[in-house]
């Protein structure tokens, strides 16, 4: 009597219905000319020819083999596999993982067994590594990360799919990423907000030198020293209006380590100083990625033109693209006011409407200007 255990058919790779209509079709011409292999009465290779004999009534022969446990068939059948089918690297994958899976079951046996030297000795080279597992299966080791990714969370229709070719691994995978990334993001949204409404209007005012807060979003004003103390072409001089610091003593604050793994620094610079911007976002352990233009309207006398435009450099650590995929003109045209230094309110709105979650400081600000926004500066 042939039996048919689903653990042992599972580790075949289904084949697809044309595929399955051409075996069948063979099968009929010639009859089953390939004899059912099978272990302790269950099949171990010819699922699909044995289907087909019951199915019409076919003849066939059977072969019956020897393995010492489940395990050795396993490891069988999937070298088996490999050395007769056409398989997609999606399937070699699959299998490769199965095996991994049947030599750690294999380790597991071993474990705390005492034998002697000769009853050790492996009969071919043991396979402990997925890097070995990989060339048996003929993939990359890194697509079997992928793969096992695939296997634990794709639906079914989608390995269907990777099975015909349809989709591709690298397709799935970044699927399964996407969608892990847009649940992080709404679970963190959630916490965000719940943790939020519970500070009060106080607590947003922060020591940056001494908090455990991690931030997310960073929006800097750096108190730019121009060494213009007495220069009065310029809007009465920065040092004038505030206490001025040099870059070096900018790039010593603890952004570093008040800024979460993943986060995004907007950092306001003029013309004249924007290449020392650069210095202090390395130091801060920022790498730049774009920038705003403020079009003030009103003009200013420089020292080379009339300078009417003022930088906002973004740069991110880690990964942290928007949240919100809306994407703002890179020049915003919105006149100046006469307070010295001070920055509109749409850019907060905007950063506000494209990071919509995470902790979110305003560094060197006179106030703080918007909810749910910590703010340190010698004024607040």
């Amino acid at each position: 009597m042939i039996l048919i255990k689903d653990e042992f058919k599972k580790l075949i790779p289904a084949l697809t219905v044309e595929e399955f209509k051409q075996l069948e079709q063979n099968c009929l011409d010639e009859g089953i000319r390939e004899k059912i292999i099978t272990w302790n009465g269950f099949i171990i290779d010819g699922h699909n020819r044995f289907e087909i004999a019951t199915r019409w009534n076919l003849e066939y022969e059977t072969e019956s083999k020897r393995f010492k446990d489940e395990n050795e068939v396993k490891e069988w059948m999937i070298n088996n596999q490999f050395g007769r089918r056409n398989l997609s690297n999606y399937q070699r994958s699959v299998l490769a993982l199965e095996l991994e899976s049947v030599f750690k079951e294999k380790a597991k046996e071993q474990q705390g067994k005492r034998t002697d030297l000769l009853a050790t000795l492996p009969k071919s080279k043991p396979i402990d590594t997925r890097k070995e597992i990989a060339k048996i299966a003929d993939v990359k080791e890194r697509t079997l990360g992928k793969v096992k990714v695939i296997q634990a969370k794709a639906t079914s229709e989608v390995k269907a799919k990777l099975s015909t070719g349809e989709v591709s691994i690298n397709q799935a995978y970044q699927d399964i990423k996407k969608e892990e990334k847009k649940e992080e993001q709404k679970v963190k949204k959630q916490e965000y907000e719940v943790r939020v409404e519970t500070v009060t209007k106080n607590e947003f005012k922060v020591d940056i030198f001494n908090t455990e807060n991690k931030f997310r979003i960073i929006y800097a004003d750096p108190a730019w020293s121009y060494n213009d103390k007495q220069d009065t072409a310029q809007l009465g001089g920065a040092a004038k209006h505030y206490d001025t610091m040099s870059v070096s003593e900018i790039c010593s604050l603890p952004v570093k380590e008040i800024s979460e793994k993943d986060s995004v620094l907007f950092l306001w610079v003029t013309s004249p100083l924007l290449e020392d911007a650069f210095t202090v976002i390395k130091s801060w352990g920022f790498k730049y990625k774009t920038s705003f233009v403020w079009d003030k309207v009103k003009h200013n006398m420089g020292h080379y033109n009339s300078v009417r435009h003022e930088f906002l450099l973004i740069a991110t650590k880690g990964s942290c693209v928007p949240d919100n995929k809306k994407l703002y003109d890179s020049v915003q045209i919105i006149e100046r006011n006469n307070n010295h230094s001070e920055k509109p309110i749409e850019f907060l709105n905007i950063i506000d409407d494209i990071y919509t979650y995470g902790n979110k400081l305003e560094m060197f600000c006179r106030n703080i200007k918007k909810d749910k926004w910590y703010g340190w500066g010698n004024e607040i």
